[in-house]
């Protein structure tokens, strides 16, 4: 089992098929889930999925489901179209990570979907132990943002 980063393909359909929207303003809800390494993910996950997701030994400083993300709005630079968002802090935390999904909670205009979006590899186990676990996203620009259309 492996976690690799990727945008989903799912999503790259959805996106075509106009069931993801990125607005700042009144926009869809998008989370972010952790994982443990034994997690697979990538290109080819659809949805969200509590299977091998990460749960807080002591605290509840992660709940299931991750985090709701805050959105930075679409943003075009030449030929680049990117959206990127907030960072994400765990305080009190006691757990390790492997990776994450940004997923989408509200496709379509809808509520109650997993559609997944991105999956993030973090590399190596990340763990924070009664400290702080933080998803530093990374600059919001046609090079660097989490999701970027070229």
């Amino acid at each position: 089992m492996a976690i690799s980063s990727a945008i989903c393909s799912s999503f790259k359909q959805e996106l075509l098929q106009g069931k993801h929207d990125f607005d700042s303003s009144g926009g869809d809800t998008f989370k972010i889930a952790l994982y443990q390494s034994d997690a697979s993910l990538g290109a080819a996950t659809t949805d969200y999925s509590t299977s091998e997701e990460v749960t807080n030994t002591s605290g509840s400083a992660y709940v299931a489901g991750g985090a709701a993300l805050t959105n930075s709005g679409v943003s075009l630079s030449s030929t680049t179209a990117f959206t990127d968002f907030s960072d994400v802090s765990y305080t009190s935390a006691s757990f390790t990570a492997n990776g994450a999904m940004i997923y989408n909670t509200t496709t379509d205009g809808g509520s109650n979907t997993t559609d997944a979006v991105a999956i993030i590899a973090f590399g190596s186990n990340k763990t924070a132990t009664n400290g702080t676990f933080t998803i530093q996203f990374p600059t919001a620009d046609a090079s660097n943002a989490i999701i970027r259309l070229a």
